[in-house]
């Protein structure tokens, strides 16, 4: 049995899982990826991925910003 790093959750079955495989937490739902024995971290999901677009997104804006600058 793993724990989940997020809620602490101490009850995940691991052993129908390989190394690699990832599975989410019954408890708040969130993915996670099996390292080793009995030990799971965060995978990579899509939130992260939107959040990485939304921080690209502030880029934009900035250089945006700059070039209004350059034409004062």
């Amino acid at each position: 049995m793993a724990t989940c790093p997020e809620c602490e959750f101490d009850d995940i079955d691991t052993a129908d899982h390989e190394e690699g495989d990832t599975l989410s937490c019954p408890e708040c739902g969130k993915n996670l990826v099996l390292l080793g024995a009995d030990e799971l971290d965060f995978a990579d999901d899509e939130d992260d991925i939107v959040a990485d677009k939304d921080d690209d997104d502030d880029e934009d804006e900035d250089k945006d910003d700059d070039d209004d600058k350059e034409d004062e």
